[in-house]
């Protein structure tokens, strides 16, 4: 086994449940290497400080991780940790994914302080979403709903609901979950109604590739049948060039040595979606999901990717 480093840094941003997961890494390496000391270094990113536009307009959730990685190329931290679902689908070259960690619940949750369900919504009423995705697939199922954006963390998010400025507002479960906030989940939406958006409620351990001492100190952490079906998620978003800017989501569960995955596009106001499952072996998780790209072309996701390009 490899010696640790004496100092272990870990980068991440300063949101409360950015600081809950850099945590919850730091206590398992703490536990691993006892002798090491694991510090966190807190940032703030630009999808931080951007909070009056939606993400898909001013570049992404790549504006979530250039900062952390930015400190794992100048050697200010050793790791950075990233909920996967805010990691591009392509990482920059000189940077590398040690290691993926157990996934929370990737369901979606809704959130109201009035109704109990989506479907107990009136007509009109206004949800919160940040996400494009969470907004087709809601448009799609309830069209006289009105969807607006909600940027901000967790709790800003929570907040801007209190202060009743939405009926309800939808949010990643395992978010919610993760800082002890399940008491505010008034329904889990089932993935067939609400696919997650890819990697959702997995965390990912990012380091500057030329620290191959990492890899083994983080190899630990990985959990096999989490990667597996991420890394066909995210072959699939990549094969479909996939970012946040579009509405774009799967889903892959490992049963025996077999991964299902759905996954789906459809236009932002969810008037027009594809949808497809496909079943493989966990061999070659990558290849599924490229498997269930061509699938969705061969439905018309090209066309409609293609006129939300020119939007």
């Amino acid at each position: 086994m490899n010696t640790p480093p004496k100092k272990i840094v870990i980068a991440s941003r300063e949101s409360a449940l950015a600081m809950w997961q850099a945590k919850h890494i730091q206590s398992r390496l703490q536990a691993l290497y006892p002798t090491s000391t694991v510090e966190i270094l807190g940032m703030t990113t630009t999808g931080d400080q951007i909070l009056d536009s939606p993400l898909a307009r001013i570049g992404g959730k790549g504006l979530f991780v250039k900062e952390l990685e930015q400190a794992l190329a100048d050697g200010r931290a050793d790791l950075a940790v990233h909920s996967m679902k805010d990691v591009p689908m392509n990482l920059p070259d000189g940077f590398a994914m040690a290691a993926i960690g157990e996934r929370e619940d990737a369901r979606d949750a809704f959130v109201s302080n009035d109704f109990d369900s989506l479907a107990a919504l009136p007509d009109g009423s206004i949800v919160g979403t940040s996400s494009l995705r969470r907004q087709s697939q809601l448009q799609a199922r309830f069209p006289n709903l009105k969807i607006e954006s909600l940027r901000g963390n967790l709790q800003t998010r929570l907040r801007k609901l209190d202060e009743g400025q939405y009926a309800a507002i939808i949010l990643a479960a395992a978010g919610l979950i993760r800082l002890g906030l399940e008491s505010r989940i008034r329904e889990l939406i089932s993935p067939q109604d609400s696919i997650p958006a890819v990697g959702q409620g997995a965390l990912g351990i990012e380091i500057n590739a030329s620290r191959t001492d990492m890899i083994a100190v983080l190899a630990p952490l990985n959990h096999p049948a989490t990667a597996a079906c991420v890394e066909a998620e995210r072959g699939m978003s990549r094969a479909l060039a996939g970012s946040c800017t579009v509405p774009i989501g799967a889903y892959a569960q490992m049963k025996d040595n077999s991964i299902t995955m759905t996954g789906f596009v459809a236009s932002v106001d969810g008037k027009e979606m594809v949808k497809e499952k496909v079943t493989g072996s966990i061999e070659n998780p990558e290849k599924l999901g490229q498997l269930l790209a061509e699938k969705l072309v061969a439905l018309g996701a090209n066309r409609i990717l293609a006129t939300l390009d020119t939007h």
